[in-house]
């Protein structure tokens, strides 16, 4: 009896620029998957394009078509098996032969496809395989000049993107260069077989008191011929196996049930395990196993609590029956070169989230249904996945051959991905009812009817109100769909009182001062952030000359693709910091900034979940780069976290202190100083427990570093589970009291759990100088060692220098007098040079 058999064709291509037709236009191909820039890299025909303004020098691979080739040796085909070349992912226009015979054509990026060879394999020996790949770039403006009929509007790159099934970001993005990969991105290998398990799936059943589930298990064969097949399924947990049942397919598919008892369940991070029990599926015929196919799930409910209440209509994640505030990031792809970004780099991703307390990432619209490994990542960690499909920021076309590649896509990979527990929303797309809404076309809630919204100018709505969420009930039918980000009930998307929304009224729109962010907040803030350069080992990477190294240089201009950021950062600068014209402290201001922003945005925010879940979550703009770049991520393209990083892990902690005075428009009232300030103290806790603890808030000079006031201590106080106690409110009279930071703490049973400073604004209105400030390191083994932070005066915002390889345990920290705080280093190695720091005004 035949087993299912693979052989990877990973090896032995080469490529060519398709229209050199001369013999030694042939170069090597390292391995695949890959793309033509990194081939054309390793063939030392292409500068790295992330370097200076290679990517310019680059320009000329988007513009071209390209072959790849490979020889390879027919397999050894048992009797009553079959061949097939299989394909996980083309990018993008392919022509694919076998012996110079046509046997697929693909235009879509994201489908795996599978092409039965057993007739062209039939001769033994050696058989050709070519692919061409046709010029993505411009078969997209061909394809947009067709259709002269539709609007082609939309936010970045060239509209003529929206024709084509391919990563939107390789057209150009505010964050990221023009570089059309064509290539084969994914695994290509040959699969021999006279029946296979295509797919395995789970639904689970939770019982509204955890006590039981039921998994049903579901397997999907693929028989060539006779079909006299049993399934055999094993359920397992951390190896151990719980239960086994077989079960003979019916119209091929197999089916069995599990029931439960006591289940352990899958839990976002900080708030339980996240276990993952195993399924496993052994194809027999006649008593030996053709195949086994095994995937990990979890057991969890999760749902989206949209209800009416005093500020709208809510909207928050409740997994297993526990409102869940996701305080997390936006996700674009890791790198602009796909096949760069290897399982570690993901993890590596995810792992950081998880240090940082966030719980919940948005794969965006714009870039890829990600890899497996991401997802596994995702669901061993414990963060929450909010899944776009990729449509963003566009009014995308619908001709018939389109809307049947977008519902094949959606299906392939809504299965790909559905026994994941990490993933708990899919999203229709990014910013495309934005589009709509600007660019003034039409959208009539009130009808219902799918065939009128085709004739519309706005027939995207089409698929993001009738394809995706029929694919995604028939598919995935306990996993909530959402029509787009940002969008809530048909209203405007910038309504704050119901849905979600993109809040760009910082840094972009009305460019608002950073200190009110959290008053411009919706119900669930999913877009939202502030530029910051990334840390000088990175830009000492792509900025090649000396001379390059200072603030404005057009090298550092090139590498941040954002319109109007000069004027942006610019702006934030002047308005808040003494400015520098040293490329270093530069660099230092634009992250102080972009990690006060952060803060204020995710502080305010976290306290609005204790009023009736007012805010549902915050997922900042963004987590990641995908090339060295100036932008709005908080970790840049190399895994090095910004200051900001470390500023949204502390609001996010568990349990998390919070003062702030009133804001005080320093800029419409000619810079007059307030005769008073309102402020506040709270505690937010994300605990399940009520907690009993004491809470202190200290009056610190910041010209002398002494108490201006007896500090305010607080007892006993009764720390509400998930949500938040309000604390006290004061107010501070300019006209007796010098210039002092509030500075609050919280402890429980003895133990200290939150910081929070409130400092007045503007920064630049204080003397920083002559701080005193110590640092001492207090311990040092072969793993660790151990630095003491002290001052004589409040220090804003020390941050340690960024190396690779190494972690501090925090950083840019407010330190105030009185309040030592330890950082633990881990990863310098005897003889390593101790790490830099800086702070304001040093």
């Amino acid at each position: 009896m035949a087993t299912f058999a693979q052989h990877s064709l990973s090896s032995g291509w080469s490529f060519k620029d398709s229209d050199d037709q001369s013999p030694e236009a042939w170069l090597p191909v390292p391995i695949v998957p890959s793309v033509v820039q990194q081939d054309l890299q390793a063939n030392g025909k292409l500068e790295d394009p992330f370097i200076g303004f290679n990517e310019l020098s680059a320009r000329w691979v988007n513009e071209k078509s390209w072959t790849y080739r490979n020889v390879f040796q027919k397999p050894e085909v048992p009797a009553g098996s079959s061949i097939f070349l299989v394909f996980d992912g083309l990018d993008t226009f392919a022509k694919v032969k076998l012996d110079d015979q046509t046997i697929l054509e693909s235009d879509n990026m994201f489908l795996a496809h599978r092409i039965d060879v057993t007739k062209l394999l039939e001769a033994g020996g050696e058989h050709t395989l070519e692919i061409d790949f046709d010029c993505a770039l411009l078969r997209a403006r061909e394809l947009r000049k067709q259709h002269p009929e539709h609007k082609w509007v939309g936010f970045n790159g060239d509209p003529a993107r929206m024709s084509v099934r391919k990563a939107q970001y390789h057209w150009g993005w505010d964050w990221g260069p023009v570089l059309m990969t064509a290539g084969i991105w994914k695994e290509v290998r040959l699969e021999v077989y006279s029946a296979r398990v295509s797919d395995l799936w789970t639904e689970v059943d939770l019982a509204a008191d955890h006590a039981t589930a039921q998994v049903s298990a579901f397997a999907e064969l693929e028989t060539r011929g006779d079909a006299s097949y049993q399934a055999t399924f094993t359920l397992s947990l951390a190896g151990q196996e719980i239960a086994k049942q077989s079960s003979t397919p019916e119209n091929n598919v197999a089916k069995v049930s599990f029931d439960v008892s006591n289940p352990s369940l899958w839990w976002p991070n900080g708030y339980g395990d996240q276990t993952l029990y195993e399924i496993s599926v052994s194809l027999e015929k006649e008593e030996t196993q053709v195949q086994q196919v095994s995937k990990k799930f979890g057991i969890r409910t999760a749902e989206v609590i949209q209800q009416p209440d005093k500020h709208g209509k809510s909207f928050f994640f409740r997994i297993n029956g526990v409102d869940i505030f996701c305080g997390g990031a936006c996700w674009i792809p890791a790198d602009s070169l796909l096949t760069n970004v290897t399982p570690d780099r993901y993890r590596k991703w995810i792992e950081l989230m998880a240090v940082g307390h966030q719980v919940m990432i948005r794969v965006w619209g714009g870039g890829i249904y990600e890899d497996e490994s991401f997802y596994q990542a995702c669901d061993e960690v414990g963060i929450m996945v909010w899944q776009d499909f990729m449509f963003g920021c566009g009014n995308y076309p619908t001709w018939p051959e389109i809307l049947e590649s977008v519902e094949k896509e959606a299906t392939y990979n809504v299965r790909r991905l559905r026994h994941h527990p990490s993933i708990v929303i899919w999203v229709g797309n990014n910013e495309d009812y934005q589009v709509q809404e600007q660019s003034g076309l039409t959208y009539n809630f009130e009808d219902k009817d799918p065939q009128s919204w085709l004739k519309t100018d706005f027939p995207a709505r089409y698929i993001y109100e009738h394809i995706l969420p029929d694919v995604v009930k028939k598919t995935s039918p306990s996993t909530y769909y959402h029509p787009g980000s940002p969008w809530g009930d048909g209203k405007i998307t910038s309504d704050p009182t119901v849905g979600d929304m993109h809040q760009w009224n910082v840094w972009h729109g009305t460019q608002e001062k950073y200190q009110i962010f959290d008053t411009l907040g919706g119900r669930f803030n999913s877009e939202f952030g502030m530029e910051a350069f990334p840390h000088m080992a990175t830009i000492d990477h792509f900025v090649e000359n000396e001379a390059d190294k200072y603030p404005q240089s057009h090298v550092l201009d090139f590498h941040n693709k954002a319109d109007g950021h000069e004027r942006r950062i610019a702006t934030y600068l002047v308005e808040n910091l003494r400015t520098a014209t040293d490329l270093e402290t530069y660099v230092y201001l634009t992250q102080v900034v972009q990690a006060e922003t952060m803060m204020f945005g995710y502080r305010g925010w976290r306290r609005q979940w204790g009023d009736e879940r007012h805010c549902g979550g915050a997922l900042l703009w963004q987590l990641n780069d995908c090339w060295p770049t100036i932008s709005w991520a908080i970790v840049d393209y190399f895994l090095r976290p910004k200051p900001a990083f470390y500023a949204v892990r502390r609001v996010l902690n568990p349990v998390a202190i919070g003062v702030r005075r009133e804001h005080h428009d320093w800029s419409v009232c000619h810079a007059q100083p307030p005769k008073t300030s309102k402020y506040e103290l709270w505690v937010s806790s994300s605990l399940l427990k009520e907690l009993v603890g004491k809470v202190e808030l200290r009056f610190i000079s910041i010209k002398t570093g002494l108490e201006i006031h007896d500090a305010i201590v607080h007892e006993d106080v009764k720390i509400v589970p998930n949500g938040t106690t309000n604390i006290l409110e004061g107010v501070i009279d300019h006209a007796v009291d010098e210039p002092h930071v509030l500075a609050a703490r919280v402890w429980v049973d003895g133990e200290l759990l939150a910081r929070d400073v409130d400092w007045p604004q503007p920064f630049k209105y204080l003397d920083l100088s002559d701080r005193g400030l110590e640092v001492t390191r207090i311990s040092k083994t072969e793993k660790e060692q151990k630095l003491e932070l002290s001052t004589r005066k409040p220090v804003k915002c020390l941050v340690f220098e960024e190396r690779d390889g190494v972690r501090v345990s925090d950083s840019a920290i407010d330190i105030v007098p009185g309040d030592d705080q330890v950082v633990t280093i881990t990863g310098l190695k005897p003889g390593d040079a101790q790490l830099t720091y800086k702070f304001l005004g040093q």
